[in-house]
């Protein structure tokens, strides 16, 4: 894997994480709103820094640093967590329609990937990006907050309440 791919200490970056298969599960409020929560203890407790964000029906992008300059061991703590929370709402969920499937897929991902793990949610890799200068923070920012407009999910950015660019976010944002 090139550098460009990899955490350093004491940066900022562009984070993709990715659910596996790019499969659509946050197209149910339920679980986008654990991501909220998630990364809202992360930054309560954690040291995280969220400046931006959006969470699209199957990813999430971030731009983001660490206090403790560790941005890459506390996306594992949190893609590690999540997934385990997330499975487990699927899996307690009476209304989850696709139940059956998401969590054979999730079985199917998981295949030779850990003799120890059931299930896999998240994809391994989170493709950051470091920002070195302001001229690619605002290119970042501007795909983030464009995201749901180009999905054609909202026409306006301010619109997508899972997003950084609505002033009415539950995530605290810096």
């Amino acid at each position: 894997m090139s550098e460009k791919y990899k955490f350093h200490k004491d940066g900022l970056f562009f984070v993709t994480i990715t659910v596996v298969g790019w499969i659509d599960v946050f197209t149910r409020k339920k679980y986008a709103d654990e991501i909220i929560k998630n990364l809202n203890y992360c930054i309560e407790h954690k040291g995280l820094e969220v400046y931006e964000f959006c969470i699209m029906s199957n990813h999430l992008h971030l731009i983001c640093s660490a206090k403790d300059g560790e941005v890459g061991k506390l996306v594992r703590d949190f893609k590690s967590f999540t997934a385990k929370e997330i499975i487990r709402l699927i899996d307690e969920n009476p209304q989850e329609s696709r139940k059956e499937w998401l969590l054979y897929m999730f079985r199917y991902f998981a295949k030779g990937s850990s003799p120890m793990c059931e299930f896999q949610f998240w994809q391994h890799s989170n493709h950051p990006v470091s920002l070195v200068s302001r001229k690619f923070i605002i290119q970042r920012t501007r795909y983030i907050w464009n995201n749901p407009v180009k999905a054609g999910i909202v026409i306006e950015p301010q619109h997508y309440i899972y997003s950084s660019a609505n002033p009415d976010t539950e995530l605290k944002i810096m």
